[in-house]
């Protein structure tokens, strides 16, 4: 479940056996590790485009990130209408429990002259705590919104600006829900339709809900317009400044207030110890509450550490992943070419070749004697890739033989064979089968390239204890491992392309094998039919020929009458 939205993320699995671990724990079926079939961070596919713009409203807290990895300044565009909105200070208390008793007196408060409420909370397990304190204190009706209630999250939103309407959401920021105050016109009109209303009767209920909602906003703009309660600072001063931004649209009044106490985790991780030690002075009573513009200050300084801090962790992750975004777009620019070309044969061949010249090199050296050369091992690695008996001994005994004459001679002899062997079947088929196994192969490395380059990805820090930088090493180890996977690549698809044995079927067999199972259909109906010459009495055709239930009754009847089946027994049938 994203922890920002409260959504379920569809598709996604945790990683290293966690996953497998809660699968059984909870005694369902235990399913593989999701294989990653490519990567690539935002910053990266976002670097893809060659121009670069966006829109939103809190984009100025992060205007240094904006600059630094994307090269986009922020331009602040003043309010369509003046915001009318009351963003009050932030209450703070010693206490969790504190924090919850003044957070639902402010809700039965503001429910009690009918104001709508917002209550944004930062997890699940939070809005269902405040939910279940709301259920046992009060008599309040709400609707709470988070990922086990996804479905009506439309609907929920939509009416959180009704009169006296309670809503507790998981992050609600950045949802993207108007609400409007007096509730959505569509979204009632489409929960009192039954389907069966006129176009006049639709025409008079959309009038009825217009005056109805017009009266509704009225009595909400009286009350204050939207409530927003925070119950906790979010890690992101964009997600604060998103959630106020809910209340206050297009010049309506509201009013927003974040409530805290010592005991969340931002002020317990991040808050500075000075702030500690002012409260504990300062000796608090329980269940009061301090505000002051130096507590919002400190908590805006602690998230600015924790934007600070995620910032650096995604700019390091950046420059890892600069390094594999070479990687790939050489491979997927060579991936690129085999899609749109439909003969590969020469780099096939080129390919080939390369790796036959790496196999000798690695059995037999240009600058020993024939006499030294490991003949035997050679012989065994080429069948091995090949699937070739070649002659090696015997070209090696010859006098005039040398490294060169040897490479030639068996990469010669290698083309010869698969020419032969190849010999009848149709060139184009032949260019396609090369295609889909270049591409399988390339496609499956590069999946297990990945891989690899995140395992290591996470263990390369070690490599610090030994006084050498990480992101240097990363940079060599995957340069090796890149060059080792383009070598891989040429043994896997010259092995492939060596063994496989082309079957080309012709129109003729494919006729062959159809008459000869409808040969075996119409024999096992004849036996049928001698077996049961009559129909019992109460029977259908269906029950007395049961084997005709699955014939289409355009097929030729399986009598040998040579008629449709609809013209002939189908009409038993």
């Amino acid at each position: 479940i994203d922890e920002f939205t409260g959504r379920v993320m569809e598709g996604r699995r945790y990683s290293d056996g966690l996953h497998q671990a809660l699968e059984a724990k909870e005694g369902v079926e235990i399913q593989s590790e999701n294989q990653t079939l490519a990567s690539i961070t935002f910053q990266n596919y976002f670097r893809l485009y060659p121009k670069l713009a966006g829109m939103t409203g809190t984009a100025m807290t992060e205007e240094a990130e904006f600059c630094d990895i994307y090269n986009l300044s922020c331009v602040e565009i003043p309010t369509n209408r003046p915001v009318q909105r009351k963003d009050e200070h932030d209450c703070i208390y010693r206490t969790e429990k504190e924090k919850y008793k003044a957070i639902i007196d402010t809700i039965k408060e503001c429910h009690s002259k009918g104001q709508p409420v917002l209550v944004g909370t930062t997890s699940v397990e939070k809005s269902e705590v405040i939910a279940s304190l709301l259920k046992q204190q009060t008599s309040i009706p709400f609707e709470v919104l988070n990922a086990k209630h996804h479905e009506k999250e439309a609907a929920i939103g939509a009416e959180a600006g009704r009169y006296g309407t309670v809503t507790i959401a998981t992050n609600m920021a950045g949802r993207g829900t108007d609400i409007q105050l007096g509730g959505n016109p569509e979204v009632t009109l489409k929960k009192r339709l039954t389907g069966n209303e006129t176009p006049e009767e639709i025409k008079a209920l959309k009038e009825t809900i217009s005056q109805e909602i017009s009266e509704n906003k009225e009595k909400v703009l009286k009350a204050g317009g939207l409530y927003i309660l925070g119950t906790e600072r979010h890690e992101s001063r964009r997600i604060d400044n998103q959630l106020r931004g809910r209340s206050g649209r297009q010049g309506d009044p509201g009013t927003s207030k974040f409530f805290l106490s010592l005991e969340d985790d931002l002020m317990r991780i991040f808050g500075s110890e000075r702030m500690s030690e002012v409260l504990k002075r300062l000796g608090l009573p329980e269940g009061e509450a301090l505000e002051h513009p130096f507590i919002s200050k400190a908590l805006e300084k602690a998230q600015q550490k924790v934007e600070e801090r995620n910032f650096d962790i995604r700019k390091n992750l950046l420059k890892y992943d600069d390094v594999m975004n070479e990687q790939r777009k050489v491979i997927y620019e060579q991936r690129k070419e085999i899609m749109s070309t439909d003969d590969l044969s020469e780099t096939i061949v080129t390919m080939r070749h390369d790796y036959i010249a790496a196999l000798i090199a690695s059995n037999i050296s240009y600058d020993t004697p024939t006499e030294e050369w490991d003949v035997t091992h050679l012989k065994q690695d080429l069948f091995n890739t090949t699937g070739m008996n070649l002659p090696v001994e015997e070209w090696a005994k010859r006098p005039e033989t040398t490294y060169e004459d040897m490479i030639e001679q068996i990469i010669t002899e290698v083309d010869k064979r698969l020419a032969e062997k190849n010999a009848g079947i149709d060139e184009k088929f032949i260019r396609l089968v090369e295609k889909s196994i270049f591409l399988q192969t390339l496609d499956q490395l590069w999946k297990e390239h990945i891989a690899t380059l995140d395992l290591m990805r996470h263990t390369i820090v070690l490599r610090a204890y030994g006084q050498k930088d990480p992101l240097n090493e990363y940079k060599k180890e995957a340069f090796n491992m890149f060059s080792d996977m383009l070598d891989i690549l040429k043994e896997k698809i010259t092995l492939l392309i060596c063994h496989m044995t082309i079957k080309q079927t012709n129109e003729q067999d494919i006729r062959e094998q159809e008459q000869r199972r409808l040969n075996q259909k119409m024999q096992a109906v004849h036996e049928s039919l001698n077996e049961k010459s009559y129909a019992p009495e109460n029977t259908t055709a269906d029950d007395a020929h049961p084997e005709w239930k699955n014939i289409s009754r355009n097929s030729p009847c399986p009598c040998g009458s040579g008629k449709k089946f609809k013209h002939c027994h189908g009409k038993v049938a």
